[in-house]
């Protein structure tokens, strides 16, 4: 789809550089999720920087994801 993402990158203080499908490029904050339920493990920053991409979607290992929607709304524009 469209809104898959196709590349992620760790980066500092619990951020994302996510690069989606139709070209679309940013950071994504996680530090609001960090306090609820399964997003607790990804305060560990050796877990957090495990992520990675399973069908288009922003994952981690046990299964903790960012739905589309959601990484599509917060995602801020990446400027070079």
């Amino acid at each position: 789809m469209y809104w898959d993402a196709v590349h992620v990158k760790p980066l500092s203080d619990h951020r994302l550089y996510v690069e989606i499908k139709d070209g679309r490029k940013g950071i994504f904050d996680v530090k609001p999720y960090l306090n609820f339920g399964v997003f607790k493990e990804l305060q560990d920053p050796h877990y957090f920087n495990r992520v990675g991409i399973v069908y288009g979607a922003v994952t981690w290992p046990h299964e903790q994801d960012i739905a589309p929607e959601t990484l599509l709304d917060e995602l801020v524009p990446f400027a070079v």
